[in-house]
């Protein structure tokens, strides 16, 4: 167990609360028990939910390290809390489909589940009073955003954890449709994967019943977000153990 003591809060939001520590290079993330769907205007207390959010999240980070992929994971402290490196969060969501589902699938009225090819990259302004709106290249750039070079890296970034967590996954019998990523910067400047790695913000269907292991469920309406996320969880435990 780190010696490092939470501080200060910074922020709370929808699912984490994120505080200050005793060093000035790391920061406490405490995962709440709630769920969150369509930016905020459906919420709920649901209890455990922050056990799972972060074993899951805590698995698939030391999974990205151990691939050689660079991110802000230190430690996961108990049931509901981690320690990251503190970053400088860039503006821009990236997010990742290989199957359509969610918003694509209804702008383009693509059939459920079909396979994209190529990937599908979309950016998305993290914003909540504007209801995180979808940039290109050329918006990113003129709203002072982010670099052209940092655009290559959201891309790279993204292609890489997607193959990665695509073929983890696809082990233990789980598509992934589709998933948001969110990257910082360093205090040299560098681009690392950063946020969260869940069920919260990626989309998981089950290979042989196709039934959704994700916060589709409450989004919808259709089950117990913690019973999926039970499925998800023990699924990669057996995985990764």
């Amino acid at each position: 167990m780190s010696k490092v003591e939470q501080t200060d809060l910074i922020i709370e939001g929808k699912a984490k609360a994120i505080y200050n520590t005793t060093d000035p290079a790391l920061i406490w993330v405490h995962n709440l028990d709630q769920a969150t769907a369509l930016n905020g205007k459906k919420k709920e207390a649901i209890a455990n939910k922050a056990h799972y959010t972060n074993a899951i999240s805590g698995l698939l980070f030391q999974y990205l390290t151990e691939q050689g992929i660079e991110n802000h994971f230190i430690e996961q402290l108990n049931d509901s809390d981690v320690l990251v490196k503190k970053l400088k969060m860039a503006p821009v969501e990236v997010v990742t489909r290989n199957f359509a589902s969610g918003s694509f699938e209804r702008k383009y009225a693509v059939e459920h589940l079909k396979p994209l090819t190529p990937k599908v990259q979309e950016f998305y302004f993290k914003n909540d009073e504007l209801d995180d709106p979808t940039l290109n290249d050329s918006q990113i750039l003129a709203l002072d955003l982010a670099s052209a070079a940092d655009i290559q890296t959201f891309r790279a970034t993204a292609l890489q954890v997607n193959e990665k967590l695509v073929a983890l996954f696809a082990k233990i019998n789980i598509m992934l449709v589709d998933f948001k990523i969110e990257l910082g910067y360093l205090p040299d400047g560098r681009l690392i994967l950063a946020d969260e790695l869940s069920p919260d913000n990626m989309r998981l269907v089950d290979q042989t019943t196709k039934e959704s292991l994700d916060k589709d469920v409450f989004r919808k309406g259709t089950g117990e977000i913690t019973a999926v996320y039970e499925i998800v969880l023990s699924r990669l435990q057996d995985a990764l153990k």
